[in-house]
């Protein structure tokens, strides 16, 4: 008579590997996610929520006075160059004293920077930096002589290094 060790079949050991192979895999799955995780974007908007949800009604109150101005403006990205122009109602350039640019990502912290605006000629300001592809939020403030810095936001796409 033949016994099961004999003839090779599946034993308690087979069982038992199998078992560590099959947990082994997911635990380290699962440690290798929760590193990768760490390790990427927070999902932190703001540091304090609650802080900034009482600055909430002064922004929205600042963003409607400056929409009463009229003044309009135009942004452009392209051969390694960001240009930005803002005009008053009657289309008279706004003259400004300082003004800055961010890009920011999305949800990506990472890639943000921040440049210095320059007068470049005829009301237009900008900056030399090429621009990667991809989805950014452009944020300009500029000191255009009001009580507050102006200050626009702008979700715009870069595709071969020139705005879309």
């Amino acid at each position: 008579m033949r016994t099961a060790s004999s003839t090779g079949g599946f034993t308690g050991w087979h069982m038992l590997g199998a078992m560590l192979a099959f947990f082994g895999v997911i635990i380290g799955v699962n440690v290798t996610l929760a590193v990768m995780a760490g390790r990427s974007w927070t999902g932190a908007v703001v540091e304090n929520s609650y802080v900034a949800s009482q600055h909430f009604n002064e922004r929205l109150a600042e963003s409607r006075a400056q929409e009463a101005l009229g003044w309009r403006s135009t942004l452009d990205i392209r051969d390694g160059e960001i240009r930005y122009a803002l005009v008053d109602a009657a289309g008279a350039p706004v003259r400004a004293s300082t003004a800055t640019v961010l890009l920011r990502r999305p949800a990506y912290e990472a890639e943000d920077e921040r440049l210095e605006l320059s007068p470049v000629g005829r009301g237009v300001l900008g900056v030399t930096h090429q621009v990667r592809d991809g989805l950014w939020i452009v944020e300009i403030d500029m000191d255009a002589g009001l009580d507050k810095p102006f200050r626009e936001a702008r979700r715009v796409v870069v595709k071969g290094g020139a705005l879309q």
